[in-house]
């Protein structure tokens, strides 16, 4: 299997790439960033793209391949509404439907998030813009989807591109492993699971961080 990555310095696009390249199904990984990610390993190969609401040069990639997992994203402390509606609505549904164009059978996998809101109407910007994202993918025809939810993502490998508010936080996960076991996911785990809910092509297509949990340990 041929798979795509993107957002490949973040939490989960970075352990992604690190499973995916130990996973001996998977026979290339090709990181899409704006930027070089730092890491080097004969199944990776990285496409510097700057516009992500345009993927007319990537037609051959996506035909060439067999799923993209879109763990692009920000967090919404870092820019405004309006940016954050374009990082994560727009540059995904472009995504999506070049995709389709260029490969029909592939799959898309989304990673969104916990807590995000199908009804559109959360005040917390995150909750409003994951679940319109959710919805404008489910009604892409014809488009093999997977969106997944997970909780706190806690790194197991050591990030230096993290942003500084996660840096800040990772101190608490030890504590919400002891209080909220449900809530944190390892980025190993999370890691496993996105491969292997591709990997077994299920007719499933939501999944939440327990169900996440679950698949990434087995």
């Amino acid at each position: 299997m041929k798979i795509i990555v993107t957002g490949a310095t973040g939490t989960a696009g970075s352990e992604l790439i690190r499973q995916a390249i130990n996973d001996p199904e998977i026979e290339l990984v090709t990181a899409i960033a704006r930027n070089v990610i730092g890491f080097k390993h004969p199944k990776l190969r990285e496409i510097q793209h700057t516009d992500f609401r345009d993927y007319s040069s990537l037609h051959a990639e996506f035909k060439n391949h067999d799923a993209v997992f879109w763990c692009l994203g920000i967090s919404q402390s870092q820019v405004s509404t309006k940016k954050y509606e374009e990082i994560t609505y727009s540059f995904t549904i472009a995504a999506a439907n070049a995709m389709l164009t260029s490969n029909p059978s592939s799959s898309f996998l989304f990673l969104s998030g916990a807590g995000a809101d199908t009804s559109e109407k959360s005040k917390t910007t995150f909750a409003r813009i994951k679940g319109k994202t959710e919805n404008a993918l489910k009604s892409i025809t014809s488009l093999k989807l997977y969106i997944l939810r997970p909780a706190g993502i806690k790194p197991v490998n050591k990030n230096p591109k993290l942003p500084l508010l996660y840096k800040l936080f990772l101190p608490l996960f030890p504590l919400l492993e002891i209080l909220a076991p449900s809530f944190v996911i390892p980025s190993d785990v999370l890691g496993r699971a996105m491969l292997k809910i591709v990997k077994n092509a299920t007719d499933k297509i939501l999944f939440e961080n327990p169900e996440l949990k679950m698949l990434g340990k087995e």
